[in-house]
């Protein structure tokens, strides 16, 4: 199999790696980069659990080929608190309200639900419950029964909005 050097950007940081052409966007994260926010779960773009945002949208890393990240911004669970300005041990708001609201039982899902949950407030920042529901309809939970976990993304959008002054 030919291998290629590819340039892509992780949490802000360049990164070249070299890949083979079925190598998944998930195993070029958790297994060269050793960032295993994206959790491989049904291997088949089914759950959600892998979900990550390049360049802003988010995407089922266990489906997507990495050679698709070349030259893209990559954003996973590691760095969304950064991403935001916020200090090494502190929280992205979204991260907060799921925390506070209890939408974080057994944590698998989490990292794929929050980036979904990003996405879709960079989209639409003042959701109404259905539209979250809607939203984040590809990731699936076994534990919580998702009211928690909307109310939490819904809570975190009046968080944001007030942090932007809307």
């Amino acid at each position: 199999m030919k291998k290629q050097v590819l340039t892509f950007k992780v949490n802000g940081l360049s990164h070249d790696a070299i890949v083979t052409p079925n190598m998944t966007l998930s195993e070029l994260l958790r297994e060269e980069l050793g960032l295993t926010g994206a959790k491989e779960s049904c291997g088949v773009g089914e759950c959600g659990a892998c979900t990550v945002l390049v360049e802003g949208k988010p995407v089922l890393s266990c489906s997507a080929l990495a050679i698709a990240a070349r030259d893209k911004e990559i954003l996973t669970i590691e760095g969304l608190a950064a991403s935001v300005g916020k200090k090494p041990g502190e929280l992205h708001p979204i991260q907060q309200a799921f925390v506070d609201y209890g939408a974080i039982q057994c944590g698998f899902c989490s990292p794929g639900m929050i980036l979904m949950a990003k996405a879709l407030l960079d989209e639409n920042p003042g959701p109404t419950r259905e539209e979250v529901q809607e939203g984040l309809g590809g990731n699936l939970c076994r534990c919580t029964g998702y009211v928690k976990i909307v109310d939490a993304v819904l809570a975190a959008a009046d968080v944001l909005r007030k942090e932007a002054g809307t």
